[in-house]
């Protein structure tokens, strides 16, 4: 279970870093198929009686380690989460609280569970086969690519398509499969931005006319050295409870993503 889970966390990145972990994937596998008796050298075969020295292995490793922190904002639903977790944080006029461990932590969970399906499928229609031999490296790369690929399209907006479509200077794709990743990738980032965006607005409503009324009767008593925050900040956080707020933000935006 643990090696499923492995796969299907890094296996969600772009194509180049997908064959870097494909080729890393049966690296241990490769070695003990070699005799004993050869040296480990810079030997690097595609095939799937390649041979793979530590050093490759190594640096792929850190490559990719590198790399992840972006993969996981730009190709997940990371970015949306995040920025709705920030904006109800500010709304609430809590400061701190929550903390960034704490809305980050939630942001990874909330992650891994929108994009299980996505990374299951990776894992069965690549990462399985190849290890079985019934892929080679380039079908098992587009295999890998394709669940990755369709959810962001199915979260982007045709507007930012044609925005960096025309950009690149592309030809009019007759399919979504025509489009490069290279364009899908900051059209999806532009998308979560403006959904994450509108969100954090209507988050911003509710709590906008607590701070209104409070700044009003403060006003008409005379009251003018008393900040409002003082007076409006419990009285936000008893109607977020009231309402059972993280839970009608948390489903509002998974309901976002679709079905799982």
């Amino acid at each position: 279970m643990m090696r499923r889970r492995l796969g299907q966390w890094i296996f969600s990145g772009p194509q180049w870093a997908i064959l870097l972990l494909v080729l890393v994937g049966l690296t241990s596998q490769s070695l003990a198929q070699a005799p004993p008796q050869q040296p480990p050298g810079l030997q690097f075969d595609l095939g799937q009686a390649g041979t793979y020295s530590v050093p490759l292995q190594l640096l792929a490793i850190i490559t990719l380690l590198s790399f992840l922190p972006a993969i996981l904002i730009s190709m997940t639903s990371f970015t949306r989460i995040i920025i709705v977790a920030h904006f109800l944080r500010q709304a609430l006029g809590t400061q701190g609280a929550p903390s960034n461990q704490i809305l980050i932590g939630l942001t990874l969970f909330l992650t891994m569970f929108v994009m299980g399906p996505t990374w299951d499928r990776v894992y069965d229609q690549a990462v399985v086969p190849y290890q079985n031999g019934d892929l080679t490296p380039p079908q098992a790369l587009e295999a890998a690519t394709k669940p990755v690929r369709e959810f962001m399209l199915k979260n982007v907006r045709e507007a930012d398509l044609a925005l960096f479509v025309g950009a690149a200077k592309l030809p009019q794709p007759r399919t979504p499969d025509d489009l490069p990743m290279r364009v899908i990738i900051p059209a999806f980032m532009i998308s979560e931005l403006k959904t994450a965006f509108q969100i954090g607005f209507v988050l911003f409503l509710p709590f906008l006319v607590i701070d209104m009324v409070v700044s009003s009767i403060l006003l008409s008593i005379g009251m003018l050295q008393l900040p409002p925050i003082v007076i409006s900040t419990p009285f936000k956080i008893l109607l977020f409870v009231l309402v059972d707020g993280w839970r009608l933000v948390v489903g509002s935006v998974l309901e976002g993503f679709g079905p799982f």
